[in-house]
């Protein structure tokens, strides 16, 4: 009975997860629409705005110009969406499928280097990279939970989750 409550929680979790991943995903797609909203959504003036701005004029003349090098944005797109099936195998079982667990928390910590190095390589502002980081904090204290709550149900093999 315990371990059904348990893995019915890491089913919650595992849903807020995926859709997370879904959702971002899905937002690489019509970037430079959202990027437009976002901008007449911040006050001008502002260094956040001056930022937003910037992109968005660089993305609208990539658009113009260069349509194609938007496909890598599908790619990243198709990848969030490919990540979040991945984590259907902790969902159907958690213990079969520990590993993913792993791997997500594994990456959820990689979003930090990443974050940091290439954001100042390609000189994005560091109030941006800790919003990317952010990602890979909640991510990462969603994964922990869901991988906790699996070593509790593995360490009560007498209660096998149904």
């Amino acid at each position: 009975m315990l371990n059904d409550t348990r893995l019915k929680k890491i089913r919650i979790a595992l849903i807020v997860f995926m859709t997370g991943l879904f959702l971002s995903g899905l937002t690489a797609i019509p970037l430079v629409q959202e990027l437009r909203w976002l901008v007449a959504q911040t006050p001008a003036g502002s260094s956040f705005y001056d930022w937003l701005y910037k992109v968005l004029h660089a993305l609208e003349d990539t658009e113009e110009k260069y349509p194609y090098i938007f496909y890598g944005f599908d790619w990243l797109a198709f990848a969030h969406f490919i990540l979040a099936i991945l984590f259907i195998g902790p969902y159907r079982d958690p213990i079969k499928n520990i590993w993913v667990l792993q791997f997500g928390l594994l990456a959820c910590v990689l979003v930090f280097p990443l974050a940091f190095i290439a954001g100042a390589f390609r000189g994005i502002p560091f109030g941006w990279q800790l919003i990317d980081c952010s990602f890979g904090v909640a991510g990462f204290v969603i994964l922990w939970y869901c991988y906790k709550k699996t070593l509790l149900i593995i360490a009560d093999p007498a209660h096998p989750p149904k």
